[in-house]
């Protein structure tokens, strides 16, 4: 073809993909569950998909979040100082520009902390401010107190402060292990004989990956208000925590005061995903100091790009393994070292490394293996819990070198992961026996509803007919052990009152979030009690009705409190006037024992039985039960721009007997998006001096609408009874999450069928997350070969790791 003298080659058939609009289908999506069992009570809701109590309030704008409780008379606003050095001393604050200007009414340093300036949820590392140094970007020197949020951060802009740079300044995971900068101690988990396991391996083979960060991106940022009642040094404070008892002992730490004199109350969050567990008392402790430094009501809540410099987020990972196994793609031996990037401070960091470890073979069974867990002094703002713990970071290593064995030996991915699942009574690297795994029937299941090999065979002829657009496919495990890794925080309390006219007020001491914990609280209630759930209310909670409560987080906080027997004392209490009048209502039978002097009020608890693991000998039960999953998704990759489209993801999940189907598949779908997000889409920049890049929307990309699967199936597990929860149901925040690595893993099978066209077969690497710029590099063609090879991307302060 010849256009004014310029020859132009014929476009092949094959080639036109690369000129089509990118655009997404309608999505559909499928919901299946088990119904109630026949024969069950209407008023009995328990296994029924309720919808969230506060669903319409929260769909309406009527739902009171922290923020929306109405200003106290004479109530002041506080912003915080902070560090612009991610390690420094500081020479000197001056902060008379500050006083001067409108509104300000006192600038709080260290020297105004009462009570210990040492605080920190786990180990005492941290500092409520900070005084002779700082540590990362975000660091809190000090805070502002005006009579708005526009006077305060106008004031708090203007302190100036002086620095001093301390050398070395360790931002990434690689400066840390240059430095040999690491927190104590280092975890091993080894179980078998490593050497002979490797010796009778037909092949070993060694690599490396990366795990990107993640930033929470909770709707509700950080926040507190503090109300200082005036006598005996109490304090009341409103505040977004998934921890009450731990807000309540540092704020008390900071006031010098006892415990007693400190309450903390939430009534829901706008999101948690972890990082309310240990990182929103960074602030509560601030702003309580300045409200007992004033003696008035103070708040805060910080802007988006505030939260997200201070509070940090996922721990980034880096891991490297070496794996043996047979021809068969069996896998016999598996040595990885994990490196996360802690920060600044310890933080959750020991606990996090230690789920990694225990979940570093995944769904797999393995005969000689030993993982180690390396804690990264950094001087960023200290990482923190998220969504998984840990777990799926551990995880993505684990499926990357099964992904990259399938890939030596030229075998189906789907078949080598499929000979490697765990089986009846086989035992964990840390020696658990697992009793009723459902991993075989979630695989199956998986494979017929995705019609698995209907769609690797079209994907096969639409790779033949397409050069630049590549289609690939992908099927994941997951297994995840259900409980807290510290033994003492598998305890729960309630109270619960029932009044004269019948009506039940709950209080326990997990918190909402909107994962619909009080929803299924209340269905639990309602069915011991053998009262209708319009009857039942959850207030709030407090750490004045129930005290010392772990945080809600764990995935734990339905099995831990919907155990907490109160409501089975009352029922027993109770059951004499039932038999005596059988025909007779649920508030005459209240009546009857109340002018009968029975207490009508119970405090319950409930600690999981059993548990207890030591490193040291490796012998115990780190985890009361798994919960386990598969996911199947099918991505198409546009060759040339690294972009891509999810085109279908099934996901089968096993929930025991589900408390609440609706809420439950809510929580696998939501999820699965935020896995989606950490594995494909959200990327964390820092620059060399530890300074974020990326802290707002416009900088980071959470998952939106265009990015669900345009099919998404989603089946809960039929007839898989746990006996180990309660009314035998399992845990779900927390293990769905994983299942988004099918995603990652049909996009880098994508990449591969796209290698093979240009003449390269074989393992290769795509760290995560997937994004465009890594996905168009990992493709390797004639026009990558013009700007380098792919590990020009770099992913050291790119992703903070």
């Amino acid at each position: 073809m010849c256009v004014q003298g310029v020859s132009i080659e014929k476009l092949g058939s094959d080639c036109l993909s690369a000129t089509d609009l990118y655009h997404t289908v309608t999505p559909t999506s499928i919901q299946v569950y088990q119904d109630v069992p026949e024969g069950q009570q209407r008023e009995d809701v328990v296994g029924r998909p309720v919808m969230h109590l506060s669903a319409l309030k929260q769909a309406t704008g009527e739902a009171v979040y922290c923020d929306d409780i109405p200003l106290y008379e004479n109530e002041l606003y506080v912003a915080l100082v902070t560090s612009s050095k991610a390690h420094a001393r500081i020479l000197s604050i001056d902060k008379s520009e500050a006083e001067r200007m409108p509104g300000v009414v006192a600038c709080v340093f260290a020297e105004d902390i009462p009570g210990s300036n040492a605080t920190g949820p786990a180990v005492l590392d941290e500092t409520v401010l900070a005084h002779d140094k700082v540590t990362c970007v975000g660091h809190i020197i000090g805070a502002v107190v005006a009579d708005s949020q526009v006077h305060a951060q106008r004031a708090a802009r203007a302190v100036n402060i002086t620095y001093q740079d301390i050398t070395p300044l360790i931002i990434t995971i690689q400066d840390a292990i240059a430095a040999q900068s690491f927190y104590q101690p280092i975890r091993t988990l080894h179980r078998g004989a490593l050497e002979e396991g490797f010796q009778m391996a037909d092949h070993i083979l060694e690599g490396e990956v990366h795990v990107g960060g993640q930033e929470h991106f909770y709707l509700e940022s950080q926040v507190t208000l503090a109300v200082p009642r005036g006598e005996d040094g109490e304090m009341e404070l409103f505040v977004s925590t998934q921890s009450t008892a731990k807000t309540q002992s540092l704020v008390a730490m900071a006031l010098g005061v006892p415990a007693n004199r400190v309450v903390v109350r939430v009534k829901r969050m706008g999101g948690g995903f972890g990082g309310k567990e240990s990182r929103s008392t960074i602030l509560s402790t601030v702003v309580a100091v300045c409200a007992q430094k004033l003696q008035r009501p103070v708040r805060c809540m910080l802007d988006r790009d505030e939260d997200m410099v201070v509070t940090g987020g996922r721990h980034p990972f880096y891991a490297k393994y070496k794996v043996g196994f047979q021809k068969s793609g069996k896998v016999l031996a598996l040595d990885v070292n994990y490196y996360s990037n802690a920060g600044n401070s310890m933080d959750l960091s020991l606990s996090i490394m230690e789920r990694a470890l225990f979940h570093m073979e995944n769904s797999y069974f393995i005969p000689h293996i030993r993982g180690r867990g390396f804690l990264c002094k950094t001087h960023l703002p200290s990482n923190t819990a998220f969504r998984g713990f840990g777990g799926p970071q551990g995880m993505m290593c684990t499926e990357s070198w099964m992904n990259d064995v399938a890939l030596e030996l030229g075998l189906p991915a789907e078949q080598v992961r499929r000979v490697n699942l765990y089986q009846q009574g086989q035992q964990t690297p840390y020696n658990q026996v697992l009793d009723q795994p459902t991993l075989d029937r979630c695989w199956t299941e998986c494979l017929k509803r995705s019609n698995y090999h209907q769609r690797l065979t079209a994907l096969h002829q639409y790779n033949r007919q397409n050069r630049w657009t590549k289609r690939g496919l992908a099927i994941i495990p997951t297994k995840f052990g259900i409980s807290f890794t510290a033994l003492f925080l598998n305890q729960a309390g309630a109270l619960v009152h029932i009044y004269t006219d019948g009506s039940v007020l709950l209080t326990h001491g997990g918190t909402e979030m909107g994962q619909g914990l009080h929803t299924k609280m209340v269905q639990v209630a309602s069915r011991v009690l053998g009262v209708t759930s319009s009857k039942v209310h959850v207030s709030e909670t407090s750490t004045s009705t129930v005290p010392n409560t772990s945080p809600t987080a764990a995935s734990a906080s339905s099995d831990l409190n919907g155990a907490a027997n109160a409501c089975e004392i009352l029922r027993k209490r109770l059951e004499p006037y039932r038999t005596q009048n059988p025909k007779g209502s649920w508030e005459d039978w209240v009546k009857a024992a109340y002018f009968n002097r029975v207490n009508l009020s119970a405090n319950g608890f409930y600690k999981t039985p059993d548990l207890g693991y030591d490193f040291e000998t490796n012998s115990g039960r780190p985890f009361n039960y798994f919960s386990y999953g598969v996911a199947c998704s099918e991505v198409e990759v546009d060759c040339l721009t690294g972009s891509h489209k999810n085109l279908h993801t099934t996901i089968v999940m096993d929930v025991g007997h589900s408390l609440n189907p609706a809420i439950d598949i809510g929580q696998v779908e939501g999820g699965f998006l935020q896995g989606l997000g950490l594995f494909t889409l959200e990327e964390l920049r820092y620059s060399p001096q530890g300074l974020l890049y990326s802290r707002g929307p416009g900088t980071y990309k959470i998952p939106s609408f265009g990015d669900i699967p345009s099919q998404l199936v989603v089946s809960l597990l039929r007839d898989a009874p746990n006996d180990k929860a309660i009314y035998s149901s399992k845990a779900v925040g927390e293990p769905p999450l994983f299942l988004a690595a099918s995603v990652f893993f049909a996009l880098k099978d994508a990449v591969v069928r796209s290698r093979v066209q240009t003449g390269l077969s074989g393992p290769c690497r795509l760290d995560s997350p997937a994004t465009p710029e890594r996905i168009r590099l990992a493709c390797q063609d004639r026009f990558t070969a013009l700007v380098g090879p792919p590990t020009s991307v770099s992913l050291g302060v790119g992703v903070g790791v």
